[in-house]
């Protein structure tokens, strides 16, 4: 009896098991279909290798580095590395965490779309802007895709009346009078294309910036991460010296008024003296003193001012936040997209479809059996 359940064990837990070897047979069987299925997707993987657009990636390390003036900065500096020091970071410093979202600020994608980049059609520097609008035509599969695929939308859109750019009213915008962003149809849409180009990652843990940039050529590449990356410094320089620099602009307003008074005194005072010498009274004495004493006031109000005009412009240079480059930007020598490995992809998917239609034509008719058999027993 021992024998008998011994001997039917492999047997039940073979039936209930995977046959490998049926499996093989099923797929040497439908080879044909799995060959066919594998060419097909492979040229379509040669097409897809042949037609798309070479793209170079530029990344740039770049470490924070902010004053210890106060707790704040400390606390910004915790923050980014995931720990809470509980200081109160309610002050003018910019927290590293904010820096992805002035790459993704409008302001920002527009001073770069706008900057001039060297292109291989192009004799000299242009923006993305005028190289997109006069130098990129349209390619095959681009018209192919418009017409097959977007044939719908461009049916719709020709249906649809075309609305005219937004202006806005009252003339040229001033300093005075901030005004909101306007922007047209075509910068619209080359924006965000470089919202996919342009990026920033913060590292939370080791606390370090990582700027990856991806473009069409190697050098604009290269010079558009060049440009991304002074211009962070110049947006987190004017966000933590703003109110630095207008204490400095005011304090040295004052000392000038201050300078202009104490020199009007002192040269008075002179003239004063001068006509003291030939004729010495009582009422010019008293007018020399009272003169004397005004340039004394003006003289230590602006030697005051002189050491504040100093303290100010001392504060400024220690506001200035610096980032410090520990990968610097480096023009790419190969691209970030491989064709051979686009084609070995398509492939494998291609033999992985035309195995599984193969096995699925196998396992078919058993899944039908197993339906069926529910139903009844139902």
């Amino acid at each position: 009896m021992d024998e008998n359940k011994t001997f039917n064990a492999p047997q039940e837990e073979e039936e209930g098991g995977i046959d490998i070897i049926a499996l093989i047979r099923s797929l040497w069987d439908g080879r044909k279909t799995v060959i066919i299925v594998t060419a097909v997707f492979m040229v379509l993987g040669l097409v897809a290798a042949l037609t798309m657009k070479r793209t170079y990636t530029v990344s740039s390390t770049m470490v924070p580095q902010m004053s210890s003036r106060s707790n704040s900065s400390l606390g910004s500096l915790a923050a980014l590395a995931g720990v809470d020091l509980g200081m109160n970071t309610t002050t003018a410093d910019l927290s590293p965490l904010i820096y992805p979202q002035i790459v993704s600020s409008v302001p920002f994608r527009k001073e770069l779309l706008y900057t001039p980049l060297h292109y291989a059609k192009a004799d000299t520097a242009v923006s993305m802007f005028t190289y997109q609008k006069e130098y990129v035509k349209p390619t095959a599969i681009s018209y192919v895709l418009k017409y097959t695929i977007g044939l719908p939308g461009e049916i719709m859109g020709a249906l649809r009346k075309p609305a005219p750019d937004l202006v806005m009213p009252g003339g040229a915008a001033s300093d005075s009078i901030p005004r909101p962003i306007l922007l047209t149809k075509d910068e619209e849409k080359y924006i965000k294309a470089i919202a996919q180009n342009v990026s920033l990652a913060v590292d939370k843990k080791e606390g370090y910036l990582t700027l990856t940039v991806t473009g069409s050529e190697p050098i604009q590449t290269a010079e558009l991460a060049m440009k991304a990356q002074q211009l962070l410094q110049q947006e987190i320089t004017r966000f933590r010296t703003e109110k630095a620099e207008d204490n400095l602009r005011y304090i040295q307003a004052r000392y000038d008024e201050i300078k202009a008074e104490a020199e009007a005194c002192q040269s008075e005072l002179a003239r004063v003296r001068d006509r003291s010498q030939q004729m010495t009274t009582s009422r010019s004495r008293i007018e020399q003193e009272r003169i004397q004493a005004r340039y004394n006031v003006s003289s230590s109000i602006y030697a005051e001012m002189a050491k504040q005009l100093e303290q100010a412009k001392m504060q400024v240079k220690k506001d200035t936040p610096i980032l410090t480059v520990i990968q610097p930007v480096t023009v790419p020598a190969k691209p970030s997209n491989s064709r051979a490995k686009t084609l070995v992809v398509w492939t494998f998917l291609g033999f992985v479809l035309g195995c599984g239609i193969v096995i699925g034509k196998g396992y078919l008719p058993k899944l039908k059996e197993m339906l069926s058999g529910k139903k009844k027993d139902q």
